[in-house]
């Protein structure tokens, strides 16, 4: 069975690797950014309709009218996947 390791090369238990495994999700909203520390806005990396790449754990769980809906910061964002 071959090993898991890290780009560093840092050996993964089996169960580290489950863990991380990705999700894929649609964006439905996105705010206009953060702001650095000069107040100047960085944009968002994705836009709605963008289909991501979220991590398993993590993120933010909000309810609205009996519908749950995830949160991601934008660093938290994985990837992005693009139609051929």
């Amino acid at each position: 069975k071959p090993e898991l390791k890290t780009a560093s090369g840092i050996l993964l238990p089996d169960r580290a690797a489950k863990a991380q495994a990705p999700n894929y999700a649609m964006v439905l909203a996105a705010g206009p950014g953060r702001r650095t520390k000069e107040g100047d806005i960085l944009p968002m990396g994705v836009k709605v309709g963008d289909k991501v790449v979220v991590p398993e754990y993590g993120g933010m769980t909000l309810k609205f009218e009996e519908e749950e809906y995830q949160v991601y910061r934008d660093e938290d964002i994985m990837g992005i996947l693009q139609e051929e």
